[in-house]
C-alpha cells in the first residue's frame, strides 16, 4: 500500500512530456552514411529533444534513408546491417521462429529489448520461438518485420537499460521507430533483387504520401508490398544418398531436405501517422495493418526408419520371422472391408533388412494392407508455414497548459495473429485415411495500453529548470490458442494398444506406437486451446536537469503490479559531465525487469527435433507444456516470476573538429532468466499422465520442456560510434561512419546444461563492426560499406557433439545512384558484393545443411539489386 501511495503522489507532482515530438525532429539525409550521432534524439529522456552526444545514455539515431539504401527489404535484416549489436539469422528450420525471426540486441533474448512505435509500447507477436538456438529459446518478442522502411523518419536505438522509464522488457535497450510526419509530397519506390546463385528473388513496391490536415496538421500514409522466393544452400543428406544407392528412385532430388530462406508471399504493410493541431493541443493517431504468408521446410522423414510413421514406435518382435511365416499384414495395418483392425503388425525393419523388400512388396500387393511407404515411398519432408496478420491503432491528445504543465493521454490496442499450417505430412494414427495438408490452429496476442503522462518544469536554482515527469500506465495482455482442424490433432485407431499372436505363435507386444497429430507440428486440440490474460498497472516519476552548465543529472523510479505474480520496483540514475566543450563523460546505473508473457506461462506445443536417443542422433517428438502442469511440477517446475537485471554504463563523447566519436562500456547482469528448461525424458507413467491431462499428442512424446526461471548471466561489452566528414574531392561531400560492438555473455549459474551454456556464450560473434563511406555529387551518389563478423561456435542441430567452429568473415556492400530526371533516381547495388559465404559445415551430411545455419552474416551469399525511386 505504501508503494501504491508513493506512485499516486508522484502523479500528483507531475508527469511526462510527450515521448514523441515528431514535428521537432530533423530527418537525416542520404549522405549521413552511418549512425549519425548529431541527430536529434527523442528516446531515453523526457526532456526536450537534444543531440545524441548530449544525452546521458548512448543513443544511435538511424535515418530512414539508411534503411532505404540497402538491397534487402526485411526490417530485421536492414537493422542488422546498421546496428552492429543487433543480430538476426535466417532460421531456416525452426518451427514458428521461421515465421517471426527472433533477433538479439547486445546478445540478449529478443523479448529483453523494448520496441516502441512513435514512443508508445509495441505489442508482441503471437509467435513463440520454441526453437531459438539456445539464445532465443522460448522468447516472445514483437514482430518488427511488419514495419516498412519507407514509413520511417528515423529509428532511435537506446543502448541502455530503461525499465524504470518504460517498464518491462527494456533490459538490453529500447528501439523506437519514429514514423514520417510530412504534410506534403511523397515517394514511390520499386525494387528487385536476386542472389548471385540465381534464387531468392525479392520484389517490392512501396509508396508514401503526406497530406495536410487542417492548417497545421498532417496525415502521412505508407504502403508496401513485397514477395521473397526461397533459397537452397543444401547438400543431399547421407541417409538419402544411401536410399538412392540402394535403388530407391522416389527420394526427392537434388535435396531431400532444403536449408534456405523461407518463401514469403503477399507481404502487405499499411501505416498511418496523423496529427491535428486543435489550437490548445494536438490530437494524434497512428496505426497499421499488415499480413503475409511464410512457408519453409522441415526435416526429412526417412521411409525406412522414421519412428512413429514408417517404424511403428514401441512394438517389437519376439522370435525370428520371414515372409513365409504366414504374416497377415507385415509392416502395416490390416484392413477389413475398409475398417482398421488390430490385426497382426510386423515392423519390416526389425525383421531385418534382407526381408524388407519382400515384406513391403507383399503389403503393396495386398489391397487390405497399408503402410505409409505406399503414400511416400521416398520418404517425405513436411512444409510448415503460417499466415500472419498484425493490426494496431493508437489515439492520443497532448498539449501544454499556460502554467507550463505538459500532458499526453493515449490509448493503444495491438493484435497479432498467426494461423499455422503444415503440408506434405501425415497424422500417422489415421492410417491411409490421413490428409496430407493440415490447418493447425492459431495463436493470437492482444494487448491494450492506457497511458497518462504529465511533465512540469520547476525552477530549483539549477542551471536549467528541473523537469519533473510522472505518469500512470494500465496494460492488459491476452494470449489465445485456437483449435486446428480435427485431423491435425485427433487420435486414430493406429494409436490403440495391442498384444497379439501371429500365425506361428510369435508374440508382438507393446503399442502400435504410431504418432498422433500432424507429424512435425501437431494441431491444437480442444484440451490445449484456450484464452488467458493478465493486467498490470504502473506509476513512475522521472526527473532530469542541467544542475550546472556542465553537469546533467537524471533519476527515475517505477513501480508496477501484475495480476499474476505481484509487484516490482526499479530505478535508474544517469549523468553527463562536459569536461570541455568537445569532451563529455556519461554513465548510468539501473535495475530492470521483464515480466513472463502469458503465452510462456500457458502454451502447449510439440516440435520435431534432433535428439540423442540410445546414443544415436535421430528425430524425436519434443513437447512444450506449461510449468503448472502436474508432470512439469513433478520435475521441479514452479510458476514463473520476472527476470531481474542490474546494469551500469560508462562512456565518453568526443568532438574532434567536425568528427564525432562515442565510446560506451556496458555491464548487464540478468537474474532468473526465463527460458525453456533442459530436456526432460518422459517415462511411460508420465506420458500417460500427460494424456490424462489433455495433452493428446503425448502418446509418442519422447521428451518435453517447460518454461522456467532458470539461470543468471552477465553481459558486458563496448560500443564505438564515429562519424567523420571527409574532404576528398574538389566537389561534393563525403562522409565515413564507423560503428562497432564487442559483447561477451557469461553464464553465472543455474540449471541449464552444457549445450545451452555454450550457445548463450558462443553462438553469436563477440565482435562486429561496419564502416560506411558515402559520397554525393550533383546528380549521383555512391555508398560502400564494409561489414565484419567475428568468429562464433554453432552446435549444429542443437547437438553438443556436432560443433562448428566458424571463423570471422568480411563482406562488402556497394551501391550507386543516379538522378536520371529531377525527381527520379535509379540505383544499382549489391549486398555482399564478393559473394562471401561462412565456413562450410563439417556435418553437412547429417541433415543436409551446407553452411552453419546460425551464421550471423547469413548463408545466401551475395545479392544484387536495382531500385527506382520517384519523389514529388
Amino acid at each position: 500500500m505504501k508503494k501504491f501511495l508513493l506512485g499516486t503522489s508522484c502523479v500528483a507532482m507531475a508527469a511526462v512530456l510527450p515521448t514523441v515530438a515528431a514535428s521537432a525532429q530533423d530527418n537525416a539525409s542520404a549522405d549521413d552514411g552511418g549512425l549519425a550521432i548529431e541527430e536529434v534524439v527523442v528516446t531515453g529522456s523526457r526532456r526536450a529533444a537534444r543531440s545524441a552526444a548530449d544525452t546521458p545514455a548512448p543513443v544511435d539515431v538511424i535515418s530512414g534513408d539508411q534503411f532505404a539504401n540497402q538491397g534487402d527489404g526485411d526490417m530485421s535484416n536492414l537493422l542488422r546491417t546498421v546496428v552492429p549489436s543487433y543480430n538476426v539469422n535466417a532460421q531456416p528450420i525452426s518451427d514458428a521462429a521461421t515465421l517471426v525471426r527472433p533477433a538479439n540486441l547486445r546478445g540478449l533474448a529478443p523479448d529483453q529489448t523494448l520496441v516502441l512505435l512513435n514512443g508508445k509500447r509495441r505489442h508482441r507477436a503471437a509467435v513463440i520461438a520454441f526453437l531459438g538456438g539456445g539464445i532465443s529459446d522460448g522468447a516472445q518478442g514483437p514482430d518488427i518485420s511488419v514495419i516498412p522502411a519507407i514509413a520511417l523518419k528515423q529509428v532511435d536505438v537506446l543502448r541502455d537499460g530503461a525499465a524504470a522509464q518504460y517498464g518491462s522488457d527494456a533490459i538490453a535497450g529500447v528501439m523506437n521507430f519514429v514514423l514520417r510526419d510530412d504534410a506534403e509530397g511523397g515517394t514511390v519506390e520499386a525494387k528487385w533483387g536476386q542472389t548471385f546463385e540465381g534464387d531468392g528473388d525479392q520484389r517490392m513496391f512501396a509508396a508514401n504520401i503526406g497530406l495536410p490536415l487542417g492548417p497545421d496538421g498532417f496525415a502521412n500514409f505508407s504502403a508496401e508490398w513485397r514477395e521473397q522466393d526461397p533459397t537452397s544452400r543444401s547438400v543431399q543428406r547421407d541417409d538419402a544418398l544411401g536410399l538412392i544407392a540402394d535403388g530407391n528412385t522416389n527420394v526427392r532430388q537434388p535435396y531431400a531436405q532444403i536449408w534456405g530462406q523461407p518463401e514469403v508471399r503477399d507481404d502487405w504493410k499499411v501505416f498511418l501517422n496523423a496529427g491535428l493541431n486543435t489550437g490548445s493541443g494536438e490530437a494524434y493517431m497512428f496505426g497499421n495493418y499488415a499480413e503475409r504468408e511464410v512457408e519453409g521446410g522441415f526435416f526429412f522423414r526417412n521411409p525406412d526408419t522414421r519412428s512413429g510413421v514408417n517404424v511403428s514406435g514401441t512394438q517389437r518382435l519376439v522370435g525370428d520371422m520371414t515372409p513365409d511365416d504366414g504374416i497377415t499384414c507385415p509392416g502395416g495395418i490390416n484392413f477389413n472391408e475398409g475398417e482398421a483392425t488390430t490385426g497382426t503388425v510386423v515392423d519390416p525393419i526389425i525383421v531385418g533388412a534382407d526381408n524388407e523388400d519382400a515384406l513391403l512388396a507383399q503389403v503393396f500387393a495386398d489391397p487390405n494392407c497399408f503402410v505409409f511407404n505406399e503414400m511416400f515411398p521416398g520418404g517425405f519432408t513436411p512444409q510448415f508455414g503460417g499466415k500472419l496478420n498484425d493490426a494496431a491503432i493508437a489515439l492520443g491528445y497532448r498539449g501544454e497548459m499556460e502554467s507550463g504543465l505538459a500532458y499526453d493521454i493515449s490509448m493503444h490496442v495491438g493484435r497479432n495473429q498467426a494461423d499455422f499450417f503444415i503440408n506434405n505430412t501425415v497424422n500417422p494414427s489415421l492410417g491411409s485415411a490421413t490428409p496430407n495438408n493440415f490447418e493447425l490452429g492459431s495463436y493470437i496476442q492482444l494487448e491494450k495500453n492506457f497511458n497518462a503522462d504529465l511533465s512540469y518544469p520547476i525552477d530549483v536554482g539549477f542551471y536549467s529548470d528541473l523537469n519533473v515527469a510522472a505518469g500512470f500506465e494500465w496494460r492488459e495482455e491476452q494470449f489465445e490458442a485456437r483449435i486446428g482442424q480435427v485431423e491435425s490433432w485427433e487420435t486414430g485407431v493406429l494409436a490403440e494398444p495391442f498384444a497379439l499372436e501371429n500365425d506361428v505363435g510369435d508374440i508382438i507386444e507393446g503399442t502400435q506406437g504410431f504418432g498422433i497429430g500432424a507429424n512435425g507440428f501437431s494441431g491444437f486440440s480442444p484440451q490445449v486451446a484456450g484464452t488467458w490474460d493478465r493486467s498490470n498497472i504502473a506509476f513512475y516519476v522521472d526527473m532530469e536537469a542541467d544542475v550546472t552548465e556542465n553537469l546533467i543529472l537524471g533519476a527515475a523510479l517505477r513501480w508496477e503490479d501484475f495480476s499474476d505474480f505481484g509487484s516490482t520496483t526499479n530505478f535508474k540514475i544517469s549523468g553527463l559531465y562536459k569536461v570541455t566543450d568537445s569532451f563529455r563523460i556519461r554513465g548510468s546505473i539501473s535495475s530492470g525487469f521483464r515480466a513472463p508473457t502469458v503465452g510462456q506461462q500457458q502454451v502447449v506445443n510439440i516440435s520435431t527435433v534432433f535428439e540423442e536417443v540410445d546414443g544415436r542422433l535421430q528425430l524425436a517428438q519434443r513437447g512444450t507444456i506449461p510449468p503448472t502442469n502436474p508432470v512439469s511440477v513433478s520435475k521441479g517446475a514452479q510458476p514463473l516470476g520476472p527476470e531481474k537485471s542490474d546494469a551500469f554504463t560508462l562512456g565518453m563523447a568526443w568532438d574532434v573538429g567536425a568528427a564525432s566519436i562515442t565510446v560506451d562500456y556496458f555491464n548487464i547482469k540478468v537474474s532468473d532468466r526465463i527460458s525453456q528448461s533442459a530436456t526432460q525424458i518422459l517415462t511411460a507413467a508420465e506420458r500417460q499422465a500427460l494424456l490424462d491431462s489433455g495433452v493428446s499428442f503425448a502418446a509418442d512424446l519422447a521428451a518435453f520442456r517447460y518454461y522456467i526461471n532458470d539461470f543468471d548471466t552477465r553481459t558486458q561489452g563496448i560500443d564505438v560510434v564515429a562519424t567523420i566528414p571527409l574532404d576528398l574531392f574538389d566537389s561534393g561531400s563525403s562522409n565515413i561512419a564507423v560503428a562497432g560492438n564487442y559483447t561477451k555473455t557469461e553464464v553465472l549459474g543455474g540449471g541449464i546444461d552444457e549445450l545451452r551454456q555454450d550457445q548463450l556464450e558462443n553462438n553469436l560473434p563477440k565482435t562486429r563492426f561496419n564502416a560506411t563511406f558515402t559520397h554525393n555529387e550533383d546528380n549521383w551518389r555512391m555508398l560502400a560499406r564494409v561489414n565484419y563478423f567475428g568468429k562464433y561456435t554453432e552446435r549444429h542441430l542443437d547437438s553438443f557433439g556436432l560443433p562448428v567452429f566458424a571463423g570471422s568473415e568480411i563482406t562488402l556492400d556497394a551501391e550507386i545512384g543516379y538522378n536520371v530526371m529531377e525527381n527520379l533516381e535509379v540505383v544499382v547495388g549489391a549486398n555482399n558484393l564478393f559473394d562471401n559465404y561462412p565456413d562450410a559445415n563439417p556435418w553437412a551430411g547429417v541433415a543436409g545443411a551446407a553452411y552453419p545455419v546460425t551464421a550471423p552474416m547469413g548463408f545466401n551469399g551475395g545479392m544484387y539489386y536495382v531500385r527506382a525511386r520517384y519523389t514529388f
